[in-house]
């Protein structure tokens, strides 16, 4: 199966060596995703839109997520992510991971999600 590797462009893709997204086959895998906001939903809904950008540009679209892993800084804000998360899945029903972390690279940062779609 061919391998593509997607940019978006970071200086630290190189450094670090990871991809913004690979694709193989019809699976493409999303690394973890962080957005800007204010609050754990506004990041949230950052990152499904990001994610779905990502995927629309490489031929799937969130139909086609079939597992999403969520990390969290604070569990006791589940909730709040789960009702944003459901507001793009509600009817998709990827299986789907949340769990709580230390923390993650910025303070600023409370929620960082991992996707895995497979082209229908």
């Amino acid at each position: 199966m061919k391998r593509q590797n997607i940019s978006s462009g970071s200086p630290w893709e190189d450094k670090i060596g990871y991809s913004r997204a690979v694709k193989i086959g019809n699976t493409i895998e999303l690394s973890g995703t962080t957005s800007p906001g204010e609050t754990i939903e506004e990041q949230t809904k950052g990152i499904i839109e990001l994610a779905k950008k990502v995927l629309e540009e490489n031929g799937s679209s969130l139909n086609d997520v079939v597992r999403t892993r969520m990390f969290l800084t604070d569990i006791s804000q589940w909730e709040k992510v789960g009702n944003v998360h459901g507001s793009y899945f509600g009817e998709i029903k990827p299986a789907t991971t949340i769990v709580e972390i230390s923390k993650l690279i910025d303070p600023a940062i409370y929620i960082e999600v991992e996707f895995t779609a497979v082209i229908s």
